[in-house]
C-alpha cells in the first residue's frame, strides 16, 4: 500500500485574455509614445480597422477613445499618483508598463467602470502586453491606487497652492508647469480663470463643421445630421456643431469638400480678414501657410463671392496636397502652390489680402492634441521666433499699400502672440514695416470678451474655441 500523499493537480495554464478594446486603447498610447504620433491620427484608422473586423461597436469605438484620450489629458496627474504608489522613481518604470497603469488608473479615478472591473481588465491587459511578472507589479500598484478617489489623491500629491501656486495646478490640472506658466502669463487676473483654461483643456472638444459659402449651407448640415445632432455655431454663421458626435466624413458635403471640419475659432479667423475694408483693388488673396486647408477653403469660398482669386502656398508638399483637396470644386479661380513663404516666388505688393498662420507650438490646441502638453518644451518656441517673425514681414511685403494682413497662430503664448507682431512692427531683428494696427474686435461683433484689443485672443473656457489669436495690419507705406 502506498502510504505516500497525493499531489494535487497543478493548474492548469491559464492563457490571458485579449480585451480587443483595452489592447487596442494600448496600441494607440504606444504609438504616441514610441513614434510621436497624434492620438486623433492614430486612433481612427485602428478603430476602422477593428470595426471591419467585427471586433466593436459603437460603445466599444467610445470606450477606447476615452481610454486613449482620458490617459492623455491626465498623465501628468496619474503620473504624481502612480509615483506615490511604487518604491523607485516613475523614470525607472518602463514606458510600456506606465501606460497600462495609467490607463488603469483612468479607468478608476475618471471613469465609472466599476473598482473590480478595472483592475481585472487591466491586469489582463498586462498579461497579454507585458507578460506574468508585470502583471502582478501592475496588480499591486493598481490595488494601492483604490485606497482614495481623485479628489483623495490629488490632496495627498498635489503641493498646496499657497506653497506653490504653479505647481499645484500643473499636478491638479495634469498640465506641465511651464505652460501653466506661460498660460496664466497670457490670460492675466487671479487663480479661477487660469483654472476655468486648464479645466476646458481637459475637456473633450465638439466636432465642429464648417458650410463654405457657395458651395453648402448650414442648413444643409443641420438637415444630414438631423435636429437631435446638431447645434448651431456659437459665433461663426458658417458653423453648426454635431451635438452627439458621430463620423463627419459620412455626410455628403464633407465628402465633396463642400463643407468640413473647422473649430469655430478658425473659422472667425479667416472670416475677420475677409470683412477688413479695403479701398481699391480687392481681388488678389493670399494664404501664405495654407496646410492643412481649412481657413483656405472658407476664404477661397469668401473671395469667390467677390469674384477674387486665392492663392494657397504651403511649403510642406504632403500638406499642400491635402489644402489641393480641400479646395476641390471651389465655384472661383484658386491656385495651390508648394512655396516657402519666407522665400517667397511672387513680387512684393501682390496681393490686396494676406493670411499668415504661423507654425507654432500648438498650445491653443491641448484639447485636440492632449500629447502635445508632454511632448513641447519651453525652448522650442525660441526655433519658432525667428520663422514667425519671417512670415510676418514677408506677408507685409506681399500685400500692396492699403491691403491688409492677417497674422494668426493657435497659441496663446505671448512669444508667439503680440511680441511677434510688435518685435516686426518696430524692426526689431529686421527692417521695420510701415504698417498699422486694425482693431479686429468689430469684425467679430458677436463674440464677447476680446480684451482691450487691437489684437484678438480667443480662449477655450470663455469662447469655446481653441485659443486663436488674430492681429489685422494694414500696410501703411
Amino acid at each position: 500500500m502506498n502510504d505516500q500523499p497525493r499531489r494535487r493537480p497543478a493548474k492548469p495554464h491559464r492563457r490571458p485574455k485579449k480585451d480587443p478594446v483595452r489592447f487596442l486603447a494600448f496600441e494607440a498610447l504606444r504609438a504616441v509614445d514610441e513614434r510621436d504620433a497624434y492620438a486623433n491620427l492614430v486612433l481612427p484608422p485602428l478603430l476602422k480597422k477593428a470595426r471591419a473586423k467585427g471586433d466593436f461597436d459603437g460603445r466599444d469605438a467610445a470606450l477606447a477613445t476615452e481610454l486613449v484620450y482620458g490617459t492623455l489629458r491626465r498623465q501628468g496627474t496619474y503620473d504624481a499618483i502612480v509615483a506615490a504608489c511604487i518604491d523607485r522613481p516613475l523614470r525607472e518604470v518602463d514606458p510600456p508598463v506606465l501606460d497600462v497603469l495609467n490607463m488603469g488608473v483612468h479607468q478608476l479615478l475618471g471613469t465609472r467602470i466599476p473598482t473590480h472591473a478595472a483592475v481585472s481588465a487591466s491586469v489582463e491587459l498586462a498579461r497579454v502586453v507585458l507578460g506574468e511578472g508585470r502583471a502582478k507589479f501592475v496588480n499591486a500598484v493598481l490595488r494601492k491606487v483604490t485606497a482614495h478617489d481623485l479628489d483623495g489623491w490629488v490632496e495627498k500629491v498635489a503641493p498646496p497652492y499657497d506653497e506653490d501656486a504653479e505647481d499645484h495646478l500643473a499636478v491638479v490640472h495634469s498640465h506641465p508647469r511651464w505652460i501653466v506658466s506661460a498660460l496664466w502669463d497670457a490670460l492675466g487676473g487671479g487663480r479661477a480663470g487660469i483654472e476655468d483654461l486648464l479645466e476646458a483643456d481637459n475637456e473633450r472638444p465638439e466636432v465642429t463643421l464648417v458650410a463654405r459659402p457657395g458651395r453648402s449651407t448650414t442648413e444643409e448640415l443641420v438637415k444630414a445630421l438631423g435636429e437631435d445632432n446638431s447645434l448651431p455655431g456659437r459665433w461663426s454663421p458658417y458653423a453648426v456643431r454635431m451635438a452627439e458626435g458621430g463620423e463627419p466624413g459620412a455626410l455628403e458635403a464633407v465628402r465633396e469638400s463642400r463643407a468640413g471640419v473647422q473649430d469655430e475659432g478658425s473659422q472667425l479667423v479667416a472670416a475677420a480678414l475677409a470683412a477688413v475694408p479695403v479701398e481699391g483693388r480687392d481681388s488678389r488673396w493670399l494664404d501664405g501657410c495654407a496646410g492643412p486647408g481649412g481657413k483656405a477653403a472658407l476664404l477661397a469660398a469668401l473671395a469667390a463671392e467677390r469674384g477674387a482669386t486665392l492663392l494657397a502656398a504651403e511649403k510642406q508638399p504632403h500638406r499642400a496636397r491635402l489644402v489641393e483637396r480641400a479646395l476641390a470644386g471651389n465655384p472661383g479661380p484658386y491656385q495651390v502652390i508648394t512655396a516657402d513663404g519666407t522665400r517667397p516666388p511672387w513680387l512684393p505688393g501682390t496681393f490686396d489680402r494676406v493670411l499668415m498662420d504661423v507654425p507654432c507650438s500648438g498650445l491653443g490646441a491641448l484639447r485636440r492634441r492632449p500629447e502635445s502638453r508632454w511632448r513641447r518644451r519651453a525652448e522650442d518656441l525660441e526655433a519658432f521666433a525667428p520663422l514667425q517673425r519671417g512670415l510676418l514681414r514677408e506677408a507685409l511685403k506681399a500685400v500692396r499699400v492699403g491691403g491688409v494682413v492677417g497674422y494668426a497662430t493657435c497659441s496663446p503664448h505671448l512669444a508667439e502672440t503680440r511680441v511677434v507682431v510688435e518685435d516686426v512692427l518696430k524692426g526689431r531683428g529686421g527692417e521695420p514695416v510701415e504698417a498699422e494696427w486694425i482693431d479686429a474686435r468689430p469684425l467679430l461683433p458677436a463674440v464677447p470678451a476680446l480684451g482691450e484689443g487691437p489684437d484678438v485672443q480667443l480662449w477655450p473656457h470663455l469662447h469655446g474655441t481653441d485659443a486663436m489669436y488674430l492681429a489685422l495690419l494694414r500696410r501703411t507705406g
